[in-house]
């Protein structure tokens, strides 16, 4: 099996498979042939420096049409592929390259600085650079379900980001829920906003629109409510698929019209509250259906077409996955889930020394828990209610407080710092820090600033705390650990000498 030769080149070569738009207002559409011969002859190019089957390529490249070939180069050849988002600090990348250990690096020219920063100790191939698109094609490797073909990463919830392995199965088990979710037909635009690097957008960006013959948007540029909503009228975008922050704003900050071409709408990442559905229901006359799933198992849930969405639901399980609730935490029963992963990237998958990989059955591992606390109606639709863990969910981005807290720890003023949510109308929840100074740290004016600046320069900036709260110390049990749940419970009591509590920029 290879998805690049079972899926991309098997459909017509004169139908449309791809349609950027660029953050300088260009516009390009690329067929499905043009797909299949850009991303054959970069494989070649890949070929040519040495790469091939199970070797790790990270990639780090925006929503533009490079980063798809990209993916695809590498699933031709067999190799692993790890993308990587453009948001990325040099700590991050630190991460994911000692852990990966990647023989190739293709990346935007844009960013460029952030991973020289990094030290990335592997060959780096820069883009745009249309010799890479002269070599010759090379051809495609035969793969088995197992063979691993993509690392992603999760959030981090009691440490650093895991490194998550998925198998060939993955690309195919994609189709499950590209038919009884996501939507799409043959023909038809698909835009899913999410951007390049996440678990999302390896999904649901090209791969499920492709297994339904559909065409996938990239629009490489930052979020702007009218715009979002002016593109999809233009380019006459048939299927959405965004965050559920993303609905939220664009129903306060825009004008909701009707819309001749949308035909459906899903999300996933969060709830979805009342308002929004029925702000989105009044104007375009459809509904935004939600759904669930995790970097570790691809999509799980999902409300079906046709039917009246239901206010913070995520949908009944998809069709032959197996849900069950457990002291109302969701499990599954990984085999009836053709997403699940491998395993993570050194434990239950390791990469020898000889490039060789060794993948420990997982089938005898019991259920997967997921960790989100979930409730179940009458008619076996899901609500999501919570996590059993510290993890905190942003508008859409999952984020790990560890990180949080590593970031404002490096900072000379700060000697204790707990991160955790905050509800937020727009976000769902914001990351609120609480900062226990160090001696002799004045509490200058501007400090919140300097601490907000400083966390966003030690890693991703949508990690960083819109909300900081000085304490004279954090509530810990009596081994040490730090009591989330009672900081996001109660304010701690203020310091006996200021500052203030403090919200930084929104």
């Amino acid at each position: 099996m290879n998805f690049a030769g079972d899926v991309v080149d098997r459909h017509p070569p004169s139908s449309l498979a791809l349609l950027e738009l660029g953050r300088d207002g260009s516009r390009r559409e690329w067929s499905y042939g043009e797909v299949s011969e850009r991303s054959s002859r970069l494989a070649g190019a890949l070929a040519a420096r040495g790469i091939g089957r199970g070797d790790v390529v990270m990639t780090l490249v925006g929503n533009r049409a490079e980063w798809v070939f990209a993916m695809l180069a590498c699933f031709r050849v067999g190799a692993v592929v790890l993308p990587c988002n453009e948001q990325l600090r040099a700590r991050d990348l630190r991460l994911r390259l000692d852990l990966a250990r990647p023989s190739l690096i293709v990346a935007d020219e844009r960013d460029r600085s952030e991973l020289e920063r990094a030290g990335p100790g592997c060959p780096v191939v820069l883009i745009p650079d249309e010799a890479l698109f002269a070599a010759e094609p090379a051809p495609i490797v035969e793969l088995g379900a197992g063979d691993p073909c993509l690392i992603t990463f999760t959030s981090g919830t009691a440490g650093e980001p895991k490194a998550v392995v998925h198998g060939q199965r993955y690309l195919a088990g994609q189709r499950l829920q590209a038919r009884r979710w996501l939507g799409a037909r043959a023909g038809e635009l698909v835009w899913c906003t999410a951007a390049s690097g996440w678990s999302k957008s390896a999904r649901n960006v090209f791969i499920a629109p492709w297994l339904s013959g559909a065409a996938a948007m990239l629009h490489d540029a930052r979020f702007d409510p009218a715009e979002r909503l002016a593109l999809i009228a233009r380019e006459r975008v048939s299927v959405l698929c965004m965050a559920p922050t993303e609905y939220r704003v664009i129903a306060k900050r825009a004008t909701l019209r009707g819309s001749e071409s949308l035909r459906t709408m899903v999300a996933a990442g969060e709830a979805l509250n009342p308002e929004v559905l029925h702000t989105w229901r009044e104007a375009m006359g459809l509904e935004i259906r939600d759904g669930y799933g995790q970097t570790e198992t691809g999509q799980l849930t999902g409300a079906p077409a046709g039917e009246r969405a239901r206010p913070g639901s995520m949908g009944p399980a998809l069709p032959g996955v197996e849900l069950a609730l457990e002291r109302h935490e969701l499990t599954v029963d990984p085999a009836s889930v053709p997403t699940f992963f491998l395993g993570y990237l050194g434990e239950q998958v390791r990469r020898e020394a000889d490039g060789t990989w060794t993948i420990e059955d997982r089938q005898a591992g019991g259920r997967w828990r997921t960790g989100d606390l979930v409730r179940e109606d009458e008619d076996g639709w899901l609500h999501f209610e919570g996590r059993n863990d510290d993890v905190i969910v942003s508008a859409g981005y999952r984020i790990g407080p560890f990180e949080v807290e590593s970031a404002l720890l490096s900072h000379p003023a700060v000697a204790e710092a707990a991160a955790v949510a905050a509800p937020d109308e727009e976000r769902g929840a914001v990351v609120r820090a609480v900062v226990v100074l160090a001696d002799g740290a004045g509490a200058a004016p501007g400090l919140v600033r300097e601490l907000q600046d400083h966390v966003k320069r030690m890693t991703a900036p949508y990690k960083y705390p819109r909300i900081i709260d000085f304490a004279d110390e954090l509530p810990k049990t009596s081994s040490g650990k730090i009591k989330r749940a009672e900081l996001r419970a109660h304010p701690p009591a203020p310091p006996r000498s200021p500052p203030r509590s403090a919200a930084g920029s929104r």
